[in-house]
């Protein structure tokens, strides 16, 4: 997969603050959909695991992502990595219970 980083300016490349904050919205952009998609897959995850929903966290799978995450993005750090994925996985799980609730 290429990486799509390379496509977007460079932040010393940035001169004002009107470019900067486009240059930000086209990520958010690019991240909503990232982020549409990876909940959709976590609801996948969800209809096949024999524990679905919250009470289903795999703690020890959710370290690797942050640490996964932290070796292509060092300067965030596993850590606060942690932080943000704790909030993208919670909000996919909401959003998979949601969906089998209307199914039902």
């Amino acid at each position: 997969m290429p990486d799509q980083a390379d496509a977007l300016p460079h932040p010393e490349d940035i001169t004002t603050l009107t470019s900067a904050r486009a240059a930000i919205d086209e990520i958010d952009a690019a991240l909503a959909t990232l982020l549409e998609r990876r909940a959709a897959l976590a609801e996948a995850v969800q209809r096949l695991k024999p524990v679905r929903g919250f009470a289903g966290r795999d703690p020890e799978r959710e370290r690797q992502i942050a640490e996964g995450m932290a070796a292509q993005a060092p300067a965030l750090g596993a850590e606060r990595l942690a932080r943000i994925m704790n909030v993208v996985i919670e909000a996919g799980l909401e959003l998979a219970e949601e969906r089998i609730r209307a199914r039902s």
